[in-house]
């Protein structure tokens, strides 16, 4: 998929020194230092510092005097460039620091010196607080004698000094192995199961035959006993593996474990209270991810920011935003809507399916046999429309709907209806970087058929919900939707460009059928008009196996269509066959789930986990929850209910991909502001933000460098670097959002 990158900014009034590059090594050859003159012992030549930097040797180091009053950390720096790499080689990254006072972050990066300023590598410690001597390895994604080490001493109120030394960039070296804590062998769901529901835990064992396992209350005393059920190999870990059934244990409690094969699992509850928090937190995500406006610390605390991208110094705003060059003559006030993910790009194609999941959260509460729509309801979520007497999830869905109204082509212009695909930076950012300290230059992309096929399927779906709460946005939203549709049937083929990523993700996609069917159908089941029930009826994709290993997502969008065909009231002929096709894509979900021994409802081919794995679990999670919604079946409600398991912590890392539920939780999640580990005066994820979780295809150098070779499961880092396994997004949330809220109506 290849959404996106980090990339290192442009650092002005640099002294940099032009110097031959070193010879790489050939392959096999003795270890080869890159770095010049990294002792200071000949002083501080071919070293560069940025113009506001004083620098030169002291007691064998390099000592800069750094000023005070910048924002960023790229604002002050000292480096060296023209340093040699080698495609696929590891490199051992060290050196020695100190700052005076102590306790500033300083950004060490290994990257590309000219445009576009790529980081191959970054580390961010805090200097004479987490030690004064550091090393790394890692390894090259590029071949470049144009590499660069450097160290961003910027962002700091107060002046201050820092000193380094011993820096070292050693070619040739063994890859450092990168051995996960994985904890107790014994993996279970760490917050919570439901008293009435599934309850499976997971062994790793070399044992072949099965063995005795006890439960635990918190005080120690055995309630329930029982036997192991042996699976062999488990593909997507590598691991043998033992399933384990607990579910006759219905009592509620507090702090159970399980005890099998010398091993004590980590705590959990056996209580529903853990998903009424985890509803609403999950849903409470959005708000801190809003663009256009302050993020207010009553609401919640410690997450608090000025409003980002609002035309005040240094952004350059979001309120008039012009098009890439050659791509229009106008600008356009694109302010508010919710950042994608850690960056500060906003994509219609991607918050077009968050908007609709969050939409349909509300949704199936309202038509489900076991929704509770109040749950839901106005004052739920804390935030500022809240008392408005509008459901608090459609006040915070209308945050991002309102900004894809603005992203359509204004009338009287050569692609009048449409959509413009994305708008965010002329090119990438750093991390950390709040929004309001982005001075990046913005752009609007060319427009796209996906983007405008997102904008009317969602607009449609807002019409019919926000229509008992004000009619006049309700009109709105169904005239911007029909809008979109007819410009879509003009322009039925104009794609993204796959190339077009700089500055933010790329999200192209090669085939727009799903997109027609999933707008034909949100505005059939809105209208009931004739030409949209034909253009449903007679499309390939009403008829077509669309419910796949991978499950939907913001490029494969047909399920959106069936599922709101299926449980939507409407007047579709053959309604019948369309709640069948659920109910089948459900069998199918439900034969994976229980054939894996992590009693997952996701078994991609080879075992290749996709971008994002953690929410396309949910997704097939959502289809068997649907077929529950339609069929009343139980078998169907469990197998919703344990997918939770696999992100709640039974998985072969044995951690909760959500931060802050479970004692072992992903919580370093990539991202520009949630970056505690990049600079302790940010915060981490709110609590209740999704991991994208194991990635195989680790796109990014900070995960090449440590899992090189790692098998489905393992394909994964909790590290901020790691923006191809650890990243946040808002459709993933959706998917959690989702779940969250079926799982809490069970309880």
């Amino acid at each position: 998929m290849n959404r996106r990158r980090t990339a290192l900014l442009s650092l002005t009034g640099l002294l940099a020194t032009a110097l031959t590059a070193l010879p790489a090594a050939p392959a096999g050859a003795d270890e080869v230092e890159q770095v010049r003159n990294g002792t200071f012992d000949t002083g501080t030549d071919p070293w560069w510092a940025s113009a506001n930097v004083t620098a030169g040797p002291s007691d064998g180091r390099l000592c800069a005097d750094v000023p005070g009053g910048t924002a960023n950390r790229w604002d002050a720096a000292v480096g060296q460039n023209d340093i040699t790499l080698v495609k696929g080689e590891s490199y051992r990254f060290s050196f020695s620091a100190t700052g005076s006072p102590a306790g500033h972050v300083v950004r060490a990066i290994v990257g590309l010196q000219v445009a576009p300023y790529d980081t191959y590598y970054e580390v961010s410690p805090q200097v004479s607080v987490s030690g004064d001597t550091y090393s790394y390895t890692f390894t090259s994604p590029v071949d470049t004698a144009q590499g660069q080490v450097g160290f961003q001493l910027g962002g700091s109120a107060d002046p201050w000094r820092f000193c380094v030394d011993d820096v070292s960039l050693l070619g040739g070296v063994a890859p450092e192995p990168y051995e996960p804590d994985t904890g107790p062998r014994v993996r279970v769901n760490q917050v919570a199961y439901l008293p009435s529901g599934p309850k499976n835990a997971t062994l790793v064992t070399d044992a072949t035959e099965r063995l005795p396992w006890k439960l635990k209350d918190d005080d120690g005393r055995v309630v329930r006993w029982g036997w192991t059920v042996p699976r062999g190999t488990d593909g997507s870990s590598g691991q043998n593996v033992h399933s384990i059934d607990f579910g006759g244990h219905r009592k509620r409690g507090t702090g159970y474990t399980l005890v099998v094969d010398g091993e004590t699992s980590r705590p959990f509850d056996i209580d529903a209270s853990a998903y009424e928090r985890l509803r609403l937190d999950s849903a409470k995500y959005y708000y801190t991810q809003r663009s256009g406006t302050e993020i207010r610390d009553d609401l919640r605390p410690g997450y608090g920011r000025p409003a980002g991208h609002v035309d005040v110094a240094p952004n350059q705003g979001d309120g008039d935003v012009p098009c890439q060059p050659g791509v229009c003559d106008y600008t356009l006030d694109v302010a508010g809507g919710w950042y994608d993910a850690g960056d500060h790009g906003k994509y219609v194609v991607n918050g077009g399916i968050s908007t609709w999941e969050v939409l349909s959260t509300y949704e199936r509460a309202r038509h489900a046999r076991t929704g509770e729509a109040d749950k839901l309801g106005d004052g739920t979520l804390n935030i500022p429309e809240s008392g408005n007497k509008v459901p608090d999830i459609l006040d915070e869905a209308r945050w991002e709907l309102e900004f894809l109204l603005k992203m359509q082509v204004p009338e009287g212009e050569p692609l009048a209806g449409m959509a413009h695909h994305k708008i965010h930076d002329e090119q990438w950012t750093g991390l950390p970087l709040l929004p309001s300290d982005d001075p990046q230059k913005r752009e609007l992309h060319p427009p796209t058929t996906a983007a405008t096929l997102n904008l009317a399927a969602t607009a449609a779906q807002a019409a019919r919900l926000y229509r008992s709460y004000d009619k006049e946005f309700a009109a709105e939203t169904l005239a911007a939707a029909r809008a979109a549709w007819t410009a879509a049937l003009a322009h039925p083929d104009v794609l993204a460009d796959p190339n077009d990523g700089i500055g933010g993700g790329a999200y192209n996609d090669d085939t727009v059928a799903d997109e027609f069917y999933w707008a034909a159908a949100e505005l059939y089941i809105t209208t009931g008009e004739r030409q949209f029930k034909e253009y449903v009826l007679n499309s390939p994709v009403h008829t077509a196996d669309i419910f796949g290993p991978l499950g939907f997502d913001w490029s494969r969008t047909a399920a959106a269509g069936r599922l709101d065909l299926a449980t939507v009231p409407n007047r579709l002929p053959g309604r019948d066959k369309v709640r069948r096709s659920v109910v089948e894509g459900a069998d199918g979900y439900l034969a994976t789930l229980k054939a894996h021994p992590y009693g997952m409802p996701y078994a991609p081919e080879g075992d290749v986990y996709d971008w994002g794995s953690s929410h396309q679990v949910l997704n097939n999670a959502v289809v068997l929850a649907t077929a529950y919604d339609l069929t009343g079946a139980r078998k169907y409600r469990d197998g919703a209910l344990q997918s939770m398991d696999y992100i709640l912590g039974r998985n072969a890392l044995n951690m909760s991909y959500v931060t802050g539920y479970g004692e072992v939780n992903a919580h370093n999640q990539h991202s520009r502001w949630y970056a505690a580990q990049l600079d302790p005066n940010l915060p981490n994820p709110p609590a209740g933000t999704l991991s994208g979780g194991p990635n195989s295809s680790i796109q990014d150098p900070f995960a090449q460098s440590k899992l090189q070779g790692c098998v489905g499961q393992f394909c994964f880092i909790d590290d901020i670097q790691s923006w191809s396994t650890n990243e946040h997004t808002i459709n993933w949330n959706a998917a959690l959002t989702r779940m969250a809220s079926f799982v809490a109506d069970q309880g």
